[in-house]
């Protein structure tokens, strides 16, 4: 009876531990929001030389930056491409002539057995 009872306050005393431990961390999770005083805003007419910057920085959105640079970039991403050679460009070309040729016989024969088949089917053969 003397361990269950050690047991017992030793149960409490840790559940007592995990409260006060979870209490610690929410009071440490929580914090108000500070508050910041707004000051009034005056509101004041631009001076020339305001509209002036203002028109420069809008012509300057509507103009191409860096023009020559993007030129010069774009030259020196083509000087780094790997060409094929005129064999290969022939061969593939080739290739691809012959596929098409190929898929339009194949659909070809489809349509024209399918439609053999419907003239079978309906009687008008």
């Amino acid at each position: 009876m003397g361990k269950s009872k050690k047991k017992n306050k030793n149960t409490k005393n840790n559940q007592q531990n995990n409260q006060t431990q979870n209490t610690e961390v929410k009071e440490e999770v929580v914090q108000e929001p500070a508050e910041v005083a707004q000051e009034p805003v005056k509101a004041e007419k631009p001076a020339k030389a305001d509209k002036k910057q203002k028109d420069n920085k809008k012509k300057a959105k509507n103009e191409p930056v860096n023009k020559p640079n993007k030129v010069k970039e774009t030259v020196a991403e083509l000087k780094k491409v790997t060409w094929p050679t005129f064999g290969k460009v022939v061969k593939n070309t080739l290739l691809v002539i012959f596929i098409v040729v190929l898929s339009t016989v194949v659909l070809f024969g489809i349509d024209y057995g399918l439609s053999w088949i419907y003239k079978l089917l309906t009687g008008t053969l």
